[in-house]
């Protein structure tokens, strides 16, 4: 099944981009981002925020002003957008360094995207995170480095990790204990699994996107 892709660029830290939008993807300039496109030649499908970070109002053939005064973020209100626009994958450029609450703020809305059931990646300095409901990602032998595992919300439960340094065994993750953080690749197949609730996960940029797909059957999964 086909998935309709967007990019998002905000305002925060930006070196580049690792993956990189094809003509037929969808991009949303998040207010400051509009800068870090114009500088790369890149003109977005639409420029949408408050525009507080550029302080000017651009012209733009497609403009989505909202007021400072609101309830969501200039990045989750372009995720929204892109939603309406049937749009179940994201690629998130500008959400980490800068501002912190922002960047805490980019991670929820990871989390709300993954328990939408859409795919959402947040990347830069060095790093791609993403935000797994109910769901298995798996890494070829070739990764390398650290995977950590976070909870950040109720209890995950039904956590499996194999192929890893440290690995877990229908665990539970709790969102003020450090369990998961700091694993390692140990140059064989690995994967995370959480059959119950939703994991934050975050590793280094080379090791590229993992697969993604729906939780195994109980018992395929204590045979591995």
């Amino acid at each position: 099944m086909n998935q309709k892709t967007c990019f998002i660029v905000g305002a925060g830290s930006f070196d580049g981009m690792y993956i990189k939008p094809e003509e037929k993807d969808f991009i949303i300039a998040a207010d400051g981002g509009y800068t870090y496109l114009k500088k790369m030649g890149m003109e977005p499908d639409v420029l949408l925020g408050d525009f507080d970070s550029l302080e000017r109002v651009p012209e733009h053939k497609h403009l989505e002003r909202h007021s400072p005064i609101k309830d969501d973020t200039d990045m989750a209100l372009a995720a929204a957008y892109a939603r309406e626009q049937g749009c179940s994958r994201f690629f998130i450029y500008g959400g980490l360094g800068g501002r912190l609450d922002h960047t805490i703020g980019n991670l929820q809305l990871l989390i709300g995207l993954s328990r939408e059931g859409a795919e959402a990646y947040l990347i830069g300095q060095g790093n791609i995170i993403t935000a797994i409901t109910r769901e298995r990602v798996e890494f070829g032998a070739e990764a390398e480095g650290i995977l950590s595992v976070f909870c950040m919300s109720e209890p995950a439960s039904g956590v499996w990790e194999r192929g890893l340094k440290y690995t877990l065994t229908d665990a539970t993750l709790v969102c003020d204990k450090t369990l998961g953080v700091s694993n390692e690749f140990t140059g064989q197949d690995s994967f995370v699994e959480v059959r119950g609730g939703t994991l934050v996960l975050l590793w280094d940029i080379k090791n590229g996107l993992p697969r993604k797909r729906s939780c195994c059957g109980e018992e395929e999964t204590k045979r591995l």
